[in-house]
């Protein structure tokens, strides 16, 4: 890049741990944000920031009113545009930096798509809300040899950990070695209900900005081959000043993601998914493998049967039943006003199919 347009980073580059040289290898690099929510969107707005050459953010979800206290890329007319989080996100953050490339994908996260909405990048972040899709993150980040960093944030506290597969340790700049995976951290997945969520332990601002601070200066050092990674699960709690590290980051022989190879997350079965959203009273449902959804055509089908429809270019609200829903082109429906899944595809499956 020319001096001018370094110098939005005058201040990050004369850091003696950083420098010129680092900032050219953040210009170089690419990362991908897959979640856009509290802990997604500080770390977007990071990475635009520090001069992140190529930023991809994919969500799947839309804006609602109780975001705002801490999603820090959105406001109130995001809300009333109707806009998907990553694509408010990625105009955000054109506006922050013009200098660096930012994609934002509206999808779900899945075992069909998540190699594709991955490759190419440095480094992959974990801005998600489930165990679920964490999971098929680290498959997909070993399979495919990319470093990435697990973050998560309830109530006042928050974990993170950094991953580098054996191909990431090889590609990435500085002198790095291959760690576990998540699979070597936290054993088998956990069930759902095994932990707690923000529907019932809440989640404070302040919680969110700690973790994601060390997160995004986790990704800086893969990015740069400087400073010293975190070495396993950190926890922090900004409420009760806890800072521990619970686990460390070595492999397992036993592992069946990192040493043994076997992907079972990438390997799920095509077909109508679903999944309760956290403290929303709402349940996801898509049909993965399908085509995408033909919103106009749709609309107008649904408005025989909708109390009220609302179509642009990127979801369509609808009240039906009693239900608030809100439709995606890639087949995906979440449907507010129950927490039952087996309601949910059966509503889904009448008013969209599959």
């Amino acid at each position: 890049m020319t001096h001018s347009a370094l110098a939005r980073y005058q201040r990050q580059m004369i850091f003696p741990g950083l420098g010129e040289a680092g900032q050219q290898r953040l210009l170089a690099a690419a990362a991908v944000v897959i979640g856009c929510g509290a802990t997604g969107t500080a770390l977007s707005n990071q990475l635009a920031r520090m001069g992140v050459g190529r930023l991809r953010i994919v969500d799947r979800d839309f804006i609602e009113l109780n975001n705002l206290q801490r999603q820090i890329l959105f406001d109130q007319d995001d809300i009333d545009a109707n806009l998907p989080k990553a694509e408010a996100a990625a105009r955000k953050l054109r506006a922050v930096n013009r200098d660096i490339e930012v994609e934002g994908i509206v999808a779900d996260v899945n075992a069909g798509n998540v190699i594709d909405l991955i490759r190419g990048a440095t480094v992959v972040l974990d801005g998600t809300d489930n165990f679920s899709t964490r999971y098929l993150l680290n498959d997909a980040c070993v399979k495919l040899g990319i470093a990435w960093v697990y973050t998560g944030v309830i109530a006042s506290y928050g974990m993170t950990a950094t991953f580098v597969p054996d191909g990431a340790a090889a590609a990435l700049p500085g002198e790095r070695t291959a760690t576990g995976c998540l699979r070597c951290l936290l054993g088998e997945m956990p069930p759902p209900g095994a932990s707690p969520s923000c529907d019932t332990a809440g989640v404070i601002g302040p919680g969110v900005a700690l973790i994601t601070a060390v997160s995004a200066a986790e990704a800086m050092k893969l990015m740069t081959g400087r400073g010293e990674l975190n070495p396993g699960l950190l926890h922090m709690d900004v409420w009760d000043h806890e800072y521990e590290i619970l686990g460390s980051g070595v492999r397992r022989s036993d592992c069946k993601t990192c040493a043994r190879h076997e992907y079972e997350f990438l390997d799920a079965q095509v077909g109508v998914v679903s999944s309760s959203l956290c403290g929303r009273n709402a349940v996801q449902v898509q049909t993965v493998g399908a085509g995408p959804l033909d919103l106009a055509s749709l609309a107008r089908r649904l408005e025989s049967v909708a109390r009220s429809v609302r179509r642009n270019d990127y979801l369509i609200k609808a009240e039906i039943d009693g239900y608030q829903w809100t439709i995606f082109p890639d087949n995906r429906a979440i449907i507010k006003g129950t927490a039952d899944e087996d309601a949910a595809r059966s509503l889904y499956a009448r008013y969209i199919g599959g």
